[in-house]
């Protein structure tokens, strides 16, 4: 490719997102992904239920997810999100695929985390299929995942605990889970939304107390208690009910042509407590 200084541009992409989306179980992510534009799910974990959305069968090994991608990258259609379901069902495929190659009962028989090193390379194989479909299919790419309680080792305050998504990493914070990170454009955390207020006690004493109404959140941008991002400008906290997709129009160009309709986007409260 010729670099000139005619190359140069400038303007507002309106390339399709990549998304992650991670949280606390029933929360409502299949749900949200199913609302996308033209959803095509390629599920390793039976999660739609009573979802009426298209769907591959359950992907029962790590080839058999690699067909689905390459059925949608071969043949003609007019599906315009791709949407795998769960990560985190995923990458016991993943290791399956290593253990079967490599000869071995577990993936912790092979030594000094080898492993886990071949498994992020089937993961690279996986992402670029899903960035061909990106790119060649101009298709909106979702993953799910659940969320699980980690620790966090902060050079400038000292380790605490936080939500991360439910993937491997190792100790120097290379691995699966950061693979998927760096890759996505969009790294959403939902949750239900609580207050923390403070109760008095005896003696002059208070207890930190929280108290939750209920409310389904995506998170957008990080906080010390939980990781999220996004590219977008997307407001710290979103509402996860049915005006969700229309508020994420506001700021995404390519869902525009989607959804050109939609409502400005709704004042969103502060979080209180993943601060």
């Amino acid at each position: 490719m010729a670099i000139s200084l005619s190359s140069i541009k400038r303007g507002v992409s309106e390339t399709a997102p990549r998304v992650l989306i991670y949280g606390v179980p029933g929360i409502g992510k299949t749900t949200f992904c199913a609302n996308a534009p033209e959803p095509i799910f390629i599920q390793t974990e039976d999660g739609l239920g009573v979802i009426d959305a298209p769907a591959f069968p359950l992907a029962q090994s790590y080839q058999d997810v690699l067909d689905a991608l390459n059925v949608l990258i071969a043949e003609n259609h007019g599906f315009g999100t791709l949407v795998v379901d769960s990560l985190d069902w995923l990458e016991p495929l993943i290791w399956k695929k290593v253990c079967e190659r490599q000869k071995v009962g577990t993936i912790e028989d092979l030594d000094y985390g080898k492993g886990y090193t071949m498994a992020v390379g089937y993961w690279r194989e996986y992402i670029d299929g899903i960035n061909y479909l990106r790119d060649a299919k101009q298709m909106m790419i979702i993953q799910t995942a659940h969320s699980a309680v980690k620790r966090f080792d902060n050079p400038e305050t000292g380790p605490y605990d936080r939500y991360q998504i439910k993937l491997h990493i190792n100790s120097k914070g290379e691995g699966a889970g950061a693979l998927v990170q760096e890759h996505s454009d969009c790294v959403l955390f939902a949750n239900y939304k609580t207050n923390v207020t403070d109760e008095k006690l005896e003696f002059n004493k208070t207890k930190k107390r929280a108290i939750g109404s209920g409310a389904r959140m995506l998170y957008t941008q990080e906080k010390p208690s939980y990781l999220a991002k996004n590219r977008y400008g997307l407001p710290e906290s979103i509402a996860l009910d049915g005006n969700t997709w229309s508020v994420l129009a506001q700021h995404v160009p390519y869902l525009k042509k989607f959804l050109p309709d939609s409502p400005p986007p709704a004042e969103q409260e502060e979080p209180e407590t993943n601060a």
